[in-house]
């Protein structure tokens, strides 16, 4: 669920091409495997259907902030650190922007390699974003699935601790008929609730607010009455579901807000990384769906 201007792009795009949308440039691809559209402020991916009966399994609001503000959707990349918890943030006062600088940067594709069967993105900053880590990113896309991971490595002379997350919005037909299966019996910080821990009982229910840590690494499974969509971590012990409930933030509208849930890849509080000089990290994401048997 994409706003019209974008979904116009998209299907007025033949094989691949860049373009301009909500003032950002954006790569398009429209092929006989899929279509997907990443925007290179954040390298975020705003867009992917393996097929064009598919309505596509991201979602994005349809009232995006102005530069700089950041778009609210689709996979943006939260680097490197999570929602306010400024780990890795070098300046004095730890001011930095929450979730970290990365979905708010410029990015450059530095490679594009296309097959019959899909094709895959490198992206990388224009601009240095840490004194000590440097970033990319690669984007996997074809009819089965979409695969997102962002590699950090170490080139400076001390240990850093880093968080971060693929804080992936999830096209659902309605967020409060959701089930993620997957998180029976995990211990959870609920951060509603001032971050107590809690344990799961029984498979998670969407039925309105909830901004939950969860300590997993199990693949999960989201269904909301229409699609079960599988969502596979790598380097990840931690796994975050957010929703805003009936009060969403001010770029989006709380009908709109029913039509996404955030299940997301992460490494938090629960589980930091800490990088030595010359280490590497991948936090990771893949989406798929999970057909359903014919009798």
């Amino acid at each position: 669920m994409i706003p019209e201007s974008l979904a116009r792009l998209v299907d007025e795009t033949r094989g691949q091409r860049r373009a301009e949308w909500a003032g950002r440039e954006v790569w398009l691809a429209n092929e006989a495997w899929g279509q997907l559209a990443v925007s290179l402020q954040g390298a975020q991916v705003l867009h992917f259907s393996p097929s064009i009966e598919d309505s596509g399994w991201l979602w994005v609001t349809p009232t995006p902030q102005d530069l700089p503000g950041a778009i609210r959707g689709g996979i943006p990349l939260c680097w490197p650190w999570f929602a306010d918890e400024n780990t890795a943030d070098e300046s004095p006062d730890r001011s930095g922007p929450m979730h970290g600088p990365a979905r708010k940067a410029q990015w450059r594709l530095d490679a594009v390699d296309e097959h019959e069967e899909g094709v895959e993105l490198h992206l990388s900053p224009e601009e240095r974003l840490h004194g000590q880590l440097v970033p990319r990113a690669v984007i996997q896309a074809n009819g089965q699935r979409l695969h997102v991971e962002l590699i950090t490595e170490h080139v400076g002379e001390t240990p850093v601790k880093i968080t971060g997350a693929l804080h992936s919005y999830l096209a659902v037909a309605d967020a409060f008929a959701c089930r993620v299966e997957g998180l029976a019996g995990a211990t959870y910080l609920d951060k509603l609730a001032d971050f107590a821990e809690r344990d799961q009982q029984g498979e998670l229910g969407v039925r309105g607010a909830l901004d939950r840590i969860y300590r997993s690494n199990a693949e999960l499974c989201l269904d909301d009455g229409t699609r079960r969509l599988r969502i596979a971590r790598q380097g990840s012990d931690s796994a975050v579901v957010w929703h805003p409930g009936d009060a969403p933030p001010g770029d989006t509208s709380t009908e709109a807000a029913r039509h996404f849930l955030c299940v997301e890849s992460a490494n938090t509080r629960l589980d930091p990384v800490w990088l030595v000089p010359g280490a590497q990290h991948l936090l990771g994401t893949t989406l798929s769906r999970e057909e359903t048997a014919t009798p």
